[in-house]
């Protein structure tokens, strides 16, 4: 029994390795691709315990684990021309779920960064397009909405092209360019100093016109006042003269 002991430990452990390696487990976030030699041979899309062939089969079963949740990524400072011929500057972000296990792996080997980065490119020429045949203000509008609907229809093929499937397109931001938002800053302030020198000049004319009326009218009141001055200092000689006149009769 002694002998056999060492026996039935490594014999124990080989088992225990087995199925250990056996044994994968899939949450409720991820997916797992079963690959054997590097083909899929089966997709597990439901959370719990899953076996495979085990390590000591020359790796023959291995397990890709994929995302199974609404995944998002955003993209900052497009910049896309209206139809005015302005340029703008946009920030958006899409949300999207992997649909397609088998295609993904097969289109960009089961690796989100190289999806999302071909998910970017085609986002960035959807924004132009539909933002070229708009003016600005339909940004700001309830057009918006139809705006986003219209870049999300335009990647959806392309994404499913890459197994996934475009949950949401969302335009977060539109704003003016920076060498746009300087010129308009310019204009509108060269605008703001011709108004001031308008109303100032405006002033300066309204302040003349009361200085002038002013004028006038002290003029008119000094004139007023010296005739009547005139007025009483004539009535005043003829009453004296009246008086000496009567004192001298006497």
């Amino acid at each position: 029994m002694a002998n056999r002991l060492p026996i039935i430990v490594v014999a124990a452990a080989v088992i225990l390795f087995l199925l250990y390696s056996s044994v994968f487990v899939v949450n409720a976030r991820q997916q797992a691709l079963v690959l054997r030699f590097g083909e899929i041979v089966d997709v597990k899309s439901e959370p719990g315990i899953y076996f495979k062939a085990p390590f000591s089969f020359f790796d023959a079963d291995t397990v890709q684990l994929i995302e199974n949740r609404v995944l998002r990524f955003d993209l900052d400072n497009i910049r896309v021309q209206v139809s005015g011929g302005k340029f703008y500057e946009v920030d958006a972000f899409i949300a999207y779920r992997i649909s397609d296990p088998r295609v993904f792996r097969a289109a960009v080997s089961g690796q989100i960064e190289l999806a999302e980065a071909r998910l970017r490119t085609r986002l960035d020429a959807a924004l132009r397009r539909v933002y070229g045949l708009r003016d600005f203000e339909a940004a700001l509008s309830e057009e918006r909405g139809v705006m986003m609907r219209e870049v999300r229809d335009q990647l959806r093929p392309d994404a499913t092209s890459l197994g996934l499937q475009i949950e949401d397109v969302r335009i977060r931001r539109t704003d003016l360019t920076a060498e746009v938002s300087q010129q308009t800053f310019d204009r509108m302030k060269a605008e703001r100093l011709a108004e001031a020198a308008r109303l100032r000049a405006r002033g300066n004319e309204a302040a003349q016109r009361i200085t002038a009326r002013a004028d006038r009218e002290v003029v008119e009141i000094v004139a007023e006042a010296q005739k009547e001055s005139e007025i009483l200092r004539g009535e005043g000689e003829a009453q004296r003269s009246a008086t000496f006149a009567g004192a001298y009769q006497r």
